[in-house]
């Protein structure tokens, strides 16, 4: 496929995907014929059928034959990138999808802190030091852009010195989302301070090198996050 048919292809595909995120196409929808498609894009039947193709990859719809193309629930995605965009989409949907990102934090980087204890160097344990002492500096500066960026790498550091590969890559999908949020939960100052303390604790037992005192901390992390995220943002 040449690098213009891919640019059509993803054009098209990115549009539907749009379109049934923005609840044009709810779950179990008909989705538009391929002649609708091919009019409303100016491309062709081909490009059309490799933009469904795509989306059919992604699990977001299903080619029944015969009947045509229908819209599958957000639970069936199978894309990482299309879940997130559809669950950035509205106020009540970033309330929800929020909750479940902490909870899907908690079973990886619980898991990512017990490795990293007897895994991670030195040199690491002066990286989290570093962006530890950055996020306390915004902190006192009231510089809300630099916080998260010094929490996210923070927890960056622990997902390499897990040693394993496929923490990091499964995680890179979320940081956008992820930077997102952080933003708007951390310009509240208490839970600036709570993630200071979570983050001092982090680092402390990652020195122990003692994997069940790393789960610990984080799984403590995890759940003040929650806690404050319900308490402060939510208001629940």
């Amino acid at each position: 496929m040449t690098l213009e048919r891919r640019s059509l292809v993803n054009m098209v595909s990115d549009d539907l995907l749009g379109r049934i995120i923005a609840g044009e196409f709810p779950p179990d929808a008909l989705l538009p014929n391929e002649p609708e498609l091919v009019a409303r894009h100016g491309v062709s039947r081909m490009t059309v059928r490799e933009a469904v193709k795509t989306l059919e990859a992604q699990n977001v719809v299903r080619i029944e034959r015969g009947r045509g193309t229908f819209v599958n629930p957000i639970n069936r995605w199978n894309s990482m990138e299309a879940v997130v965009r559809a669950t950035s989409r509205g106020e009540k949907d970033a309330d929800s999808s929020s909750i479940q990102l902490i909870e899907l934090r908690r079973m990886f980087e619980t898991g990512a802190a017990e490795l990293a204890a007897t895994r991670i160097s030195p040199d690491e344990i002066g990286l989290l030091r570093g962006q530890l002492a950055w996020m306390r500096a915004a902190h006192r500066a009231n510089d809300v852009e630099r916080f998260v960026e010094a929490d996210l790498a923070f927890h960056n550091v622990i997902l390499h010195a897990s040693g394993n590969v496929y923490l990091a890559v499964l995680f890179e999908p979320l940081s956008r989302v992820m930077g997102e949020r952080r933003i708007q939960t951390s310009r509240i100052p208490e839970i600036q301070a709570h993630a200071i303390q979570a983050h001092a604790n982090i680092v402390e037992a990652l020195e122990s090198r003692i994997p069940a005192n790393a789960r610990r901390a984080m799984d403590g992390h995890m759940t003040q996050t929650l806690v404050d995220l319900k308490h402060y943002v939510l208001r629940v």
